[in-house]
């Protein structure tokens, strides 16, 4: 059971908690008999979270897109790559920590990976400044990609950020200009590129690193322009109706599939990835492998044309 329970969880908290207090129990000396208990508690507990995960609204995904405990960017290479050697620089200013990537082999392929990492304990997330990139972390991403297509090599982004950092230093480093840059370049690339929302597909700050062939999406992560507390506090101006805000702006899986501003969503283990992350992190690259194969037989001038049709036709049949 994860550590950490969001507010919409808290009766199956008090639940599994109960269930590993008697746990605890059982396992002692003399202790009572209490194995019946123990399972009428597993199986309610197993069908409460089924049924709580079941309808989750889209201010509640949001929330699980954020849990602490969610897979992160490290957690998919580690997992899903072999050989990964990261690379660091954006040969102008310095290394963004936000924006991680490198050479690595996929299914015995070898590739180009990248992506965002927010870190898990307090000084990683220092670290990696929450996922919130710099200018440089996308310089860096271009850099990657130049990589890639100068020796042929498929790319695969992770997409997991609020943002782009908003902050004084990356507008004077030119954070508009970089994720334009990193937009444009994979939108011109002549090697398959792969993208996954693995949490928080926020702004341009996703969107420079998510311009690819195919767009898959993790089944309980979001991708928008803006916060839902943003859009709220500008529409609104009320940051508390950022609930309102969720489910105005379909910022979920399922309604970004039916706008085909999504190809395919990867569906999670019953109580989102950070319950099961093994399974999760399992069925996010068998996804990634099926996109591959997809876009293997197209030659140069077809993958730029099929991103650029793909583009082109969101909202149009709307």
């Amino acid at each position: 059971m994860p550590t950490t329970y969001l507010d919409f969880e808290k009766p199956l908290a008090e639940l599994e908690t109960k269930i590993a207090e008697l746990e605890a129990v059982s396992s002692q000396e003399d202790a009572p008999q209490i194995s019946d208990e123990l399972t009428r508690l597993r199986e309610k507990a197993a069908k409460q979270l089924k049924d709580t995960y079941a309808s989750l609204t889209p201010w509640r995904k949001t929330q699980v897109a954020r849990h602490p405990e969610r897979p992160h960017f490290t957690d998919y290479v580690s997992q899903l790559f072999e050989d990964y050697q990261e690379l660091a620089g954006d040969r102008v200013f310095g290394n963004d920590e936000a924006v991680l990537g490198g050479l690595a082999r996929f299914n015995g392929q070898s590739v180009v990976v990248m992506g965002h990492e927010k870190g898990r304990t307090t000084e990683s997330r220092l670290r990696h400044n929450f996922g919130m990139a710099h200018p440089e972390g996308y310089r860096k991403a271009v850099r990657l990609m130049n990589l890639a297509e100068r020796f042929k090599l498929p790319v695969i982004t992770f997409v997991d950020t609020a943002g782009a950092f908003p902050g004084k230093a990356g507008e004077e480093r030119g954070q508009a200009e970089a994720i334009a840059r990193s937009t444009e370049r994979c939108l011109t690339l002549s090697v398959p590129m792969v993208s996954l929302i693995i949490g928080e597909g926020g702004s341009g700050g996703a969107i420079a690193i998510a311009a690819a062939n195919k767009v898959l999406m993790m089944e309980h992560s979001i991708y928008s322009v803006i916060s839902p507390e943003g859009c709220a506090s500008i529409l609104y101006r009320d940051a508390a109706k950022a609930k309102d805000a969720a489910e105005a702006m379909k910022i979920t899986a399922r309604d970004l599939r039916k706008m085909g501003v999504v190809d395919d969503v990867v569906k999670e283990p019953v109580g989102g990835a950070h319950r099961d992350m093994e399974k999760a992190i399992k069925a996010a690259g068998k996804a990634i492998q099926k996109s591959l194969d997809t876009l293997s037989g197209l030659s140069e001038l077809e993958l730029k044309q099929q991103r650029r049709d793909r583009f082109y036709a969101i909202g149009r049949e709307l």
